[in-house]
């Protein structure tokens, strides 16, 4: 390709400051080094991991910066080293890796890949620690590794899934990220077998994926756990049965599931990172046999406690990154899945802007009106 090891000026979405609106710029994006490849991002959807980052909330600020890591693109061009990527390629980059290498990429058992977990710190490209995105000769950091509210970006070959070229971008794209980390939380950790109960904790988007797999796996009854009474309707379209509001009960909640099903649920999913909420979820589990799964990210300070004996009557506690999925490895499998029609993935795309008017896709977020909002980036 004619662009193939040189810079390439395109527009992209830069947060200059925490909490103030995205400023459509031109930058100039460097080729891709050793292990990287450059990637031309056809469609992108804000997740809210975004809108944490962007407002500051808890961590480093790092600005100015270009956020974005749900997103679908074909390969314009790859750096040394990079055998099984080539220009033209779909992709799907992913905030966390798959080196190949390390002990975690080589257990069966783990996706939480020594070089490329996230990173949310870093604003610079692991190679030699150097930006590949600047404005006028002054770097532009780098968001988890993938910055797709930009029409170029540089990832790492291990961040970059290849996919089924028939797979429509503007769809998948979700896949990249929320989708997957929901999903995979009951289809590969929970584990519901056919006919069993499941409570999911939260109703957003990571939640709906996750009463998704419930449905997937063929749940009797999913109860979705959520203090938005709004949010149900939405929910009923993602297999959710039946709803429970602590707001509407004078006693925990995990009574009131306990009493709802003959003892407790048999799996349970935690998507809010609210401590209040993983005691409930695992606490509400049947004894023998219950599994709980936590998904949602505690703020660094937070514990817990539960009665030991919890433990002792068979009840399982268990976490999970990114549903269990490794990058390269498994998120192909669930765009097949899509293709398959064994999922279903339009009814969590609620808007779509184009790329000029990104800053509504945050509004959209802010007033909790959109699951996903698509932002075409040739628009």
């Amino acid at each position: 390709m004619i662009t193939t090891g040189q810079i390439i000026r395109c527009k992209a979405a830069v947060a200059w400051e925490a909490g103030k609106p995205l400023v459509m710029e031109e930058v100039e994006v460097a080729p891709p080094q050793k292990h990287e490849v450059r990637i031309k991002i056809l469609f992108t959807s804000l997740c809210h991991t975004d809108v944490y980052f962007w407002e500051a909330k808890g961590q480093t600020p790092r600005f100015p910066r270009i956020f974005g890591h749900e997103a679908g693109g074909i390969v314009e061009s790859v750096g040394e080293g990079v055998t099984d990527l080539q220009p033209g390629d779909h992709v799907l980059p992913v905030f966390t890796g798959e080196c190949g290498d390390c002990r975690h990429c080589h257990s069966e058992e783990s996706n939480m890949c020594d070089l490329l977990r996230i990173n949310t710190e870093r604003g610079v490209m692991i190679h030699d620690g150097e930006s590949r995105f600047s404005i006028n000769g002054k770097p532009i950091h780098h968001f988890v590794g993938t910055s797709t509210f930009s029409e170029y970006t540089v990832v790492h070959s291990g961040q970059v899934a290849k996919i089924n070229p028939d797979a429509p971008l503007d769809k998948v794209c979700i896949v990249s990220c929320g989708l997957s980390t929901g999903l995979g939380a009951t289809l590969n950790v929970a584990k519901p077998k056919k006919g069993q109960s499941v409570a999911i904790f939260g109703l957003g988007a990571v939640g709906l994926a996750a009463a998704e797999g419930a449905r997937i796996a063929g749940a009797s009854r999913v109860i979705g756990v959520d203090l938005n009474p709004k949010r149900f309707d939405e929910a009923k379209k993602f297999g959710v049965t039946e709803f429970v509001n602590p707001k509407d009960h004078d006693k925990p909640v995990q009574q009131v599931i306990a009493e709802m099903t003959d003892g407790g649920v048999d799996r349970s999913v935690e998507c809010t990172g609210s401590v209040q909420a993983m005691i409930q979820a695992f606490e509400c589990v049947h004894d023998g046999w219950g599994v709980a799964v936590l998904v949602g990210v505690p703020s660094k300070d937070d514990a817990f406690k539960s009665h030991p004996m919890n433990f002792l009557n068979e009840r399982t506690l268990k976490g999970t990154f990114f549903g269990n999925y490794k990058p390269k490895t498994d998120i192909p499998g669930i765009v097949e899945m899509y293709m398959n029609k064994e999922l279903e993935l339009e009814k969590f795309i609620t808007h779509t802007v184009p790329f000029s008017e990104i800053n509504k896709a945050f509004d959209y977020m802010l007033k909790g009106e959109s699951i996903r909002c698509i932002i075409t980036m040739g628009a």
